[in-house]
């Protein structure tokens, strides 16, 4: 069973995963963040360049926001574009009447973060370990009239299936499904972007995680024509540029999709190496059934061997700033089999420093 509580300040939301690396530059090979290695793609690269000759003009999104509805078969008054999945919490927290709203944890924490900023008290639906962080849809309380979930969740990598997530829908509940890596899933499983049957749904996309976008933010929503509309008019004039909306329309293409589809693919294969090598360690337990592109480790002294892990040259993310978990959790990014095969050894290293220094009782 998953345990309810009033949110509180004991975990640090505005800590993310940049901030393993931050002003270290190259030194650290990056297992914190989720962005696909060796990305933007070249073809990609060159689209956004040259829409740098058209800078003078004001932006016009009415080409992206087409080409993301034809993307999910939906009509366009349900997209809207934003500036990274993460400008679209807080446009819901400030723009959405909101009485009771409740956040599905442990999961990116910016949704409460900003929900939080705009006045709200958040009541927060832990998930358990023990149950391999998998959603009770009982545990989340009637009265809510905003849920926000991950799929699949950051950081337990967990995807949970969609008709549980629906069925959390009723009359007046905004549901809020945060899809950020369901691109990385193959075949998109599980996925409610494009769902017009339910009601209430609000889906939220990323296109910075597999393209390698995050320092140009783009993102989209899909949800009914008044969401939307209510969304639209609390954002700001222009709120996405030119270029985050050429690669906007260039990331929904079927060339785009293909070449997405394919990298997942790869990373599934990839990630099972790193569960299998992660696997090999007594000290270590992997949230099973992982299907994003991370995972989810817990181990003792976790504080400890990420310290040395950075010393060795690696960067991972702390997970005790996550709602629901504490200082002994770790998240670690899928990479290529060489980087990974690199890591293990190094986190054989770090293990055992941190065994040998650990005081016995």
């Amino acid at each position: 069973m998953a345990a309810m509580r009033t949110h509180t300040t004991e975990h640090d939301l505005r800590h993310h995963g940049d901030a393993e690396v931050r002003d270290v530059g190259g030194e650290l090979t990056d297992l914190a963040v989720n962005v696909r290695s060796g990305t933007p793609p070249d073809w990609l690269r060159e689209r956004i360049a040259a829409s740098l000759t058209g800078l003078a003009a004001y932006p016009d999104g009415r080409a992206a926001r087409a080409a993301v509805a034809r993307r999910h078969g939906l009509p366009e008054e349900r997209v809207l574009l934003t500036a990274g999945a993460a400008e679209a919490f807080v446009l819901l927290a400030r723009a959405l009447p909101v009485r009771c709203p409740v956040v599905v944890h442990p999961q990116f924490t910016e949704p409460e973060a900003a929900l939080r900023d705009a006045g709200h008290t958040v009541r927060r639906v832990l998930l358990r370990p023990g149950d391999g962080f998998r959603l009770d849809p009982a545990s989340v309380p009637p009265e809510a009239d905003l849920v926000v979930v991950g799929n699949p969740t950051n950081p337990t990598s967990v995807l949970h299936p969609a008709k549980l997530i629906d069925s959390l829908a009723r009359p007046g509940r905004t549901l809020v499904v945060d899809e950020a890596f369901m691109d990385a899933v193959p075949g998109e499983r599980e996925a409610l972007a494009g769902r017009t049957d339910v009601p209430g749904l609000v889906v939220l996309r990323s296109l910075t995680k597999t393209w390698g976008l995050a320092g140009l933010r783009i993102g989209y929503v899909l949800a009914e024509p008044e969401v939307v509309a209510a969304l639209e008019r609390a954002q700001p004039l222009w709120p996405v540029s030119t270029p985050a909306l050429v690669a906007a329309e260039e990331c929904v293409s079927p060339r785009a999709l293909a070449e997405a589809e394919a990298a997942a693919l790869s990373l599934a294969a990839d990630r099972e190496h790193l569960t299998a090598g992660l696997g090999e360690f007594d000290e270590v337990r992997v949230v099973e059934a992982a299907e994003g592109p991370f995972v989810l480790a817990r181990m003792a002294g976790a504080a400890e061997v990420r310290a040395r892990l950075r010393g060795l040259g690696f960067a991972v993310r702390r997970g005790d700033t996550f709602p629901g978990l504490g200082p002994e959790w770790l998240r670690i990014a899928v990479r290529d089999r060489v980087t990974t095969n690199r890591f293990l050894q190094a986190l054989d290293q770090a293990l055992t420093l941190t065994a040998t220094h650990t005081p016995r009782a």
